[in-house]
């Protein structure tokens, strides 16, 4: 009893680190950059990616995970896509509402699935394609009517959608190929991210913004929430992991419903991002979608895994059917001798 209310303990705060962690970071940084008037999205980014990497050198150093060697090709060009993702994503919370970033990232998972079956040719159900279809209708209403829908923006967060799906997909092909954990992936490809961040980030975004990072004046609490931001960061990327450790990437992808929610609540009613009711009733349809497509891909999981299961067991059957069937050969064979022998006793 004792070990199952301390598991069930660990679960409850892995979720509510991951749900706190997630909606911080997101009202963090949007409170720096907007209301504070620090629009260096890519810079915050590399440093983001520099604690973190410090982090989990520590952390390794603890012997709280095992390092594994990867290609160090493969992991270039995986560290420099997904850094330049993570950039555009920021980019795109910078330069849109909280309302329009989080329908950019609903928005990934419909491409992704469409990269995927143009591409790796995967099949994809019927149902999962009208869930992908309700969530983007969703994704359509509230774009489309948001209130601070900008050319600039819009074409950052569309380069983010392309970035990040691709980069999701070579993060699954990676992981596969090279059997190594998210973390150790992490660890081998964060001094790269952090790298090109830290390079192209300045001149990016003196290019959108038309200010120096280096000649900005930081005051004390603009100091303070930049380190705030980079600390969140960490929590952030181990909570990603705990949870899905701890439950599974299903129950992950409910939590990030429930984050979505918060986001956009505290968007609207801390930082007074202008909403109107096709906002919130494309927010809705998006997040139904979103909900529909986690259902049907659980249910999907569990026929497959029984399948899986009933194969294997018909592959075990056939395997020992031919040595039971020469045990059973055995004995008969014995007992027939046995039957010989006592009836040439009786004989004689």
């Amino acid at each position: 009893m004792g070990e199952m209310s301390s598991f069930q303990l660990g679960v409850i705060g892995a979720l509510f680190l991951s749900v706190a962690s997630s909606v911080s970071i997101v009202i963090c940084n949007k409170t720096l950059m907007s209301n504070m008037g620090f629009p260096f999205a890519t810079t915050l980014t590399s440093w983001h990616l520099m604690v973190t990497f410090c982090t989990l050198h520590v952390a390794q150093r603890f012997n709280l995970f095992e390092t594994k060697s990867i290609d160090m090709k493969t992991v270039m060009l995986f560290g420099i896509l997904n850094g330049i993702s993570i950039g555009f994503l920021n980019l795109s919370l910078g330069f849109n509402s909280i309302g329009f970033y989080q329908m950019t990232k609903l928005a990934i998972i419909p491409f992704t699935v469409l990269l995927e079956t143009l591409f790796l040719k995967k099949q994809f159900s019927q149902k999962i394609k009208l869930s992908l279809f309700l969530l983007l209708v969703g994704v359509g209403i509230a774009s489309v009517t948001d209130l601070q829908l900008n050319f600039v923006g819009t074409i950052l967060s569309l380069l983010a959608i392309v970035t990040t799906c691709v980069g999701q997909i070579l993060t699954n092909t990676i992981q596969k190929r090279f059997n190594v954990s998210s973390t150790q992936l992490l660890y081998q490809s964060a001094p790269f991210q952090a790298a090109i961040l830290f390079v192209s980030g300045p001149l990016m975004d003196q290019f959108l913004t038309k200010q120096n990072v280096f000649a900005y004046k930081y005051s004390p609490i603009v100091l303070t929430f930049i380190i705030l931001s980079c600390l969140i960061s960490v929590s952030v990327n181990f909570s990603t992991f705990l949870v899905i450790g701890k439950t599974s990437p299903v129950t992950y992808q409910v939590v990030g419903h429930l984050k979505t929610c918060l986001v956009l609540g505290f968007g609207y009613t801390l930082l007074h991002d202008p909403f109107t009711g096709r906002n919130i009733v494309g927010i809705l349809i998006a997040i139904c979608g979103m909900g529909l497509y986690s259902y049907f891909c659980t249910q999907e999981n569990k026929k497959k895994q029984l399948v899986d299961l009933s194969l294997v067991s018909q592959i075990k059957d056939k395997d020992s059917s031919p040595l039971l069937a020469g045990k059973n050969m055995g004995h008969q064979d014995k007992e027939s001798h046995e039957a010989k022998k006592s009836n040439k006793d009786s004989v004689v």
